[in-house]
């Protein structure tokens, strides 16, 4: 069976299809120019200093995980490249041109801690606030937005839920509704973090297997994770962590044993078969 992939249909709506031969959509074997630059990035909390100038670049097409320790600064540096936290220095910049200008190309899921369940909203009602960046606050849904809904709801197995009330989910159910509300977005760029937190094997599986379907379609995702554990060699590049960047690039180049240390210490134990 061939390997499923998203594409956008052109009314526009969310399908899946078959993925396509070496070379056309999702063929990574080609150099390509990169889709987000960030330059020299700094954030401080009053007189903490979270990140410092912080470099690197991510092309289209990859699936890359922002891995550190804790208070390394790794949410920090999505939401500051997001505009949701000011910056005290640094550039963003998405095909070249900032990216503060074409945040509708983006969508973020932020961590399940920060999420108020108890907002009396349904799993319909949530996965519709993705297209409202298409459709805009005050105009009707559409019967394409109604249909990308319901099969980005169907692509995670949540589609028998559409009526149930967010907060009486369980965590991973949660986790892909909103997984839903971000492929409902249509977005370019997809940014999550801390998805794999108090969720069950099920939904990790799920999740994993929509990342490798978009990003087949040529579409990035940016995935903060703290866990050095197997589900690491599912990553094409890494962005490793310490307030500073240790190191960027592929899987094998930046899981090293002095990057490891340089942002661990002697706290990591290793794990074998991830490179």
């Amino acid at each position: 069976m061939q390997a499923a992939r998203f594409i956008d249909h052109p009314d526009p709506s969310l399908r899946i299809v078959p993925s396509t031969p070496a070379g056309k959509v999702g063929d990574r074997s080609t150099p390509s120019a990169p889709l987000l630059t960030v330059q020299n990035l700094s954030v401080r909390y009053r007189t903490l200093e979270a990140l410092k100038d912080i470099n690197f670049t991510v092309q289209p097409g990859r699936l890359v995980g922002i891995f550190g320790p804790n208070g390394a600064g790794k949410s920090t540096l999505v939401k500051a490249m997001l505009g949701l936290i000011p910056r005290v220095s640094g550039q963003v910049a998405y095909r070249g041109q900032p990216l503060s200008e074409q945040l509708d190309q983006v969508s973020y899921v932020p961590q399940r801690s920060q999420i108020d369940w108890t907002y009396p909203a349904t799993v319909w009602d949530v996965v519709m606030m993705g297209r409202v960046k298409k459709t805009g606050w005050f105009n009707r849904f559409s019967s394409i937005s109604r249909r990308v809904a319901i099969e980005a709801l169907e692509r995670v197995g949540m589609d028998v839920f559409k009526d149930r009330p967010i907060g009486e989910l369980s965590g991973g159910q949660q986790q892909r509704v909103f997984l839903a509300r971000s492929l409902a977005q249509q977005a370019n760029v997809f940014c999550f973090d801390e998805p794999f937190v108090g969720i069950d094997q099920k939904t990790q599986r799920i999740i994993f297997e929509v990342f490798a379907e978009l990003t087949q379609a040529g579409k990035t995702v940016l995935v903060v994770n703290h866990d050095l554990g197997e589900s690491i060699a599912h990553f094409d590049e890494l962005i490793l962590l310490n307030q500073t960047l240790v190191a960027s690039g592929a899987r094998q180049e930046v899981l090293t044993h002095e990057n490891l240390q340089q942002a661990y210490g002697g706290r990591v134990a290793f794990f074998s078969g991830a490179a």
